[in-house]
């Protein structure tokens, strides 16, 4: 692909640095001044609790309040934010992202708690806090437990959620150590190449072998490991991490042909893979965390040979849209971890699809089709929008991401030119579309450790990457190192 220049964007994000400010927090606070150990997270158990976080969420976030702040209630970081801007208390709200956070509220430790539970949806989503993404908070989950166990509160409440990762012929997402890892499905069977460090440079490609010319899906198993799934025509095949973020197993069987597929993790930690085919759609599922898979289930219907994406509501209910030339239909959880509805009809036919979430937990649909892009959004946890028109490029490949912000942000790439659009605040609706390069056959986007969006554009050439130097600049297309990579066609 070749790189088409692109208009500067109003400076709506923050200019990326070694320190990042990514919507709510920088992370590790250089200038803080943390309070001793132990009084500091037993301050977040106890201002979290009184938030409303619980169970595995309120030790998440007490986790996550020691990695940004030490949970020293008056920390406070200016260096490197652009522009200009502090992170303040606890959770190191930013007061550039979130000016509605007040500076009284920031450094009072209950205030500053009932912030962060509302940005993160109730301890669901802590995407926007970078020490989350980056894993710093993991080597405080010990200690954080510790403080819920003296706090004397173990009150069930909702795990994090873990979204679907996409799908297509091409996919990426997250180790457990914050690197990125990319599989590319050419003619000849299944490419791989991945971070050699976070937020780093590219290792070579190398040749995995499976289906030729597949559809790709990869979701993190419950203890970190990742899973990649492989469908063609003929043949459905699995690789998996033999520990996070290690090496990775065989091929191994995990069915036969279809048309295109999509994983998604229950709320338990259970993986659930949707595959369609001829005869409609069909679903497969961990029986338990890191274990077994159940036998094929048919879906119930659903339209024959088509798209297949993965959505989470809210409330942990995955959801299930499929799209083909001529219908579109979807289908969810009727409880979480539970059963599934019958099908509904959610539009007409399309090109292509990709599901994302707002800051505030609703689904996001975009399909295209031969007039470009249409949308359509949540309104509630159970009732959607009309569709609305997008526009851009007709009958394209599309993917999608979220700004450090929670915006969404969305790419389309046909035969003749990639673009991209953007909501123009958090929860609000989208811009113009904007330039991203020249013509392909596909496009995935998904997110760094520090929150950076890297986009992966494929065609006959091979397949290159885009990445965020700053929430308003882009690098130009690249190999991601000394090769094109495998053909998509």
């Amino acid at each position: 692909m070749t790189s088409t220049p692109r208009a500067r964007r109003a400076p709506h994000r923050v200019l990326l640095s070694t320190v990042v400010s990514l919507g709510v927090a920088a992370g590790l606070t250089a200038g803080a001044t943390p309070a001793p150990a132990a009084t500091g997270i037993d301050l977040c158990a106890e201002v979290g609790y009184e938030a409303g976080f619980r169970g595995d969420a309120l030790v998440t976030a007490i986790a996550v309040g020691m990695a940004e702040s030490s949970c020293n209630p008056l920390a406070s970081n200016v260096q490197n934010n652009t522009p200009p801007s502090r992170d303040r208390g606890l959770w190191e709200i930013n007061d550039y992202w979130h000016p509605e956070v007040s500076d009284a509220c920031a450094f009072d430790a209950q205030c500053n708690a009932n912030a962060a539970y509302r940005i993160s949806n109730g301890g669901t989503n802590w995407q926007p806090w970078s020490t989350y993404n980056q894993g710093a908070h993991q080597r405080y989950l010990g200690a954080a437990q510790a403080a819920v166990d003296r706090l004397g509160h173990h009150d069930p409440g909702p795990a994090p959620l873990v979204y679907p990762a996409k799908s297509g012929r091409v996919v990426a997402t997250r180790s457990a150590d914050g690197r990125l890892e990319l599989f590319a499905a050419g003619a000849n069977g299944v490419s791989h190449a991945w971070q050699t460090a976070v937020n780093g440079a590219w290792s070579d490609w190398e040749s995995l072998g499976g289906p030729g010319s597949a559809r790709l899906a990869i979701g993190p198993d419950a203890d970190g490991r990742l899973e990649v799934f492989a469908l063609n025509g003929s043949t459905l095949q699995h690789r998996y991490q033999l520990q996070p973020s290690g090496t990775w197993s065989n091929w191994e069987t995990f069915g036969g042909g279809g048309h295109d597929l999509a994983v998604g993790t229950n709320q338990d930690g259970r993986l659930e893979v949707i595959a369609s085919g001829p005869v409609g759609i069909f679903h497969k599922y961990q029986t338990a965390p890191n274990s077994g898979w159940s036998d094929w289930e048919t879906a119930g219907g659903g339209p024959a040979d088509s798209e297949v994406r993965l959505g989470k509501a809210p409330d942990g209910r995955l959801e299930v849209f499929a799209l083909n030339t001529t219908t579109f239909q979807h289908q969810w959880q009727t409880a979480v971890n539970g059963g599934w509805s019958s099908w509904e009809t959610f539009g007409g036919g399309g090109h292509a699809l990709t599901v994302d979430h707002n800051q505030d937990g609703r689904l996001e649909v975009l399909a295209s089709g031969p007039a470009g892009i249409f949308h359509k959004y949540q309104t509630s946890p159970t009732s959607w929008s009309d569709w609305e028109a997008a526009g851009g490029p007709a009958d394209a490949r599309i993917s999608s991401e979220r700004s450090p912000d929670g915006r969404v942000e969305a790419f389309a790439i046909n035969g003749t030119t990639a673009q991209h659009i953007w909501q123009t605040g958090v929860n609000a609706p989208y811009g113009q579309w904007d330039t991203f390069g020249s013509g392909g056959t596909e496009i995935f986007a998904t997110a760094n450790a520090d929150g950076r969006i890297e986009v992966f554009g494929a065609s006959s050439a091979g397949v290159y990457h885009k990445w965020q130097t700053g929430f308003s600049t882009w690098s130009d297309w690249a190999w991601l190192n000394t090769t094109a990579g495998p053909a998509v066609n």
